[in-house]
């Protein structure tokens, strides 16, 4: 019996020493596997970093995304006043044309959106009582011939008392009625730009500047009234804004200061123009004060009255260095632009066993500051090549094909 309770306590302690060394083994097995896992995650650790950083596009990749380059500018995007308004001209160069006597319209040698100089003839109006003006002209100034003539010759009896002064003074007074009449008749016809020579009952309808016809409210056969608006003509060539500026900001605003606009429906574009003036009362309601910003005639080519604009009143002259805002892309809590590397070589692709040039991009950190009339600030995290090519269109495409671990391996 004895011998049977030590066989079992021997057997017991084989079995719980086997035991020990299998599970000393897993540990050991498993420590070496971990180790290995955390050998290649060390291994791999560059090329995750590396794939979120760079992103590499075949050929036909960049011409299919559009892929648009660009250097860094410097631009006017200090601290600025934003203010909307719209295109006008100045009274002197708008003008709406009627006439000073009625009328039937008879022709009109013009159409809208032509470009007419001062005293061009836009239209003839028929009238009657222009024969009558100028019928007096004429009787007048033959009546002063005649009377020049008495005069004379009455002032020379007088001095030598052979006629009473009396009748000296008569025609000197007949003399001047005339003279008046005439003068009166002649600045009618003057008035309706009518010759005073021959006669005729068409009323000539002209421009009274330079500039584009505008709205024409007439036709033939019509009857045009006095008083009533005919044509209109606009000279572009003195556009200027009318912005509509806060009470709060009037402070910040002084003549001199450079604007920078751009038109509402056609963004694309920037436009400078400079403050020459400012309202002393409020416009509306709203409590706003008009504004006047004169704009380059180079630059109002294109430019009709009554086009909305949104403005940027630059209050300090400053200049930072920006990139079209497309160019910024946001990344979590970061700001990156990319930069087009130098060339590549040829890679090989297996499924095509042939080579295919890559380009490739790399994501820069960038500190965003104001963004404006499409253009936004920037400061690099790290240094880069004033040269540098950076993405101005393409930048989003860039950054999901990053994300998503890029298409090809780098």
């Amino acid at each position: 019996m004895k011998q049977i309770n030590n066989n079992t306590t021997v057997k017991s302690t084989k079995v719980l020493s086997q035991r020990k060394f299998a599970y000393l083994g897993l540990m050991v097995a498993s420590m070496v596997v971990l180790a290995s896992c955390g050998q290649k995650k060390t291994e791999e650790a560059p090329e995750e970093e590396k794939s979120q950083t760079e992103v590499a596009l075949n050929e036909a990749q960049y011409k299919t995304v559009g892929i648009e380059t660009g250097l860094v500018e410097n631009r006017n995007l200090n601290k600025v006043i934003k203010a909307n308004g719209y295109t006008t001209v100045p009274p002197q160069n708008s003008a709406e044309v009627s006439t000073l006597i009625g009328g039937t319209v008879k022709d009109i040698f013009v159409l809208e959106g032509t470009y007419v100089n001062k005293g061009k003839v836009l239209a003839t109006i028929q009238n009657l009582e222009v024969i009558e003006m100028q019928e007096e002209y004429h009787s007048a100034v033959a009546n002063i011939e005649y009377l020049q003539l008495e005069y004379n010759r009455q002032k020379t009896l007088s001095d030598e008392n052979v006629n009473p002064r009396k009748t000296f003074q008569e025609v000197k007074s007949k003399l001047a009625a005339e003279k008046a009449r005439a003068q009166a008749a002649k600045n009618k016809l003057e008035a309706l730009h009518v010759s005073t020579k021959g006669s005729t009952s068409l009323v000539p309808v002209v421009a009274p500047i330079n500039g584009y016809v505008g709205k024409i409210s007439i036709a033939k056969g019509a009857y045009a009234q006095t008083g009533v608006v005919l044509f209109e003509v606009v000279d572009n060539s003195q556009m200027h804004l009318d912005l509509n500026v806060y009470e709060k900001d009037l402070g910040s605003i002084s003549i001199g200061q450079v604007i920078d606009f751009v038109l509402t429906n056609q963004s694309n574009k920037s436009i400078k123009g400079k403050i020459f003036g400012i309202n002393k009362s409020f416009s509306n309601e709203s409590k706003t004060v008009a504004v006047h910003a004169k704009i380059e005639s180079a630059d109002a080519k294109g430019l009709i009255p009554g086009m909305y604009v949104s403005a940027n009143i630059n209050i300090t002259n400053a200049t930072v260095p920006a990139l079209p805002k497309d160019a910024v892309v946001r990344n979590a809590d970061k700001y990156f632009v990319y930069v087009e590397e130098e060339a590549h070589e040829e890679k090989k692709t297996p499924e095509k066993g042939n080579h295919e040039k890559e380009v490739h991009f790399r994501a820069m950190e960038v500190i965003p500051g104001t963004t404006d009339l499409g253009f936004t600030e920037i400061k690099f995290v790290e240094n880069v090549d004033p040269n540098a090519k950076i993405v101005t269109k393409g930048a989003f495409y860039l950054l999901s094909a990053m994300k998503g671990g890029g298409e090809h391996d780098h």
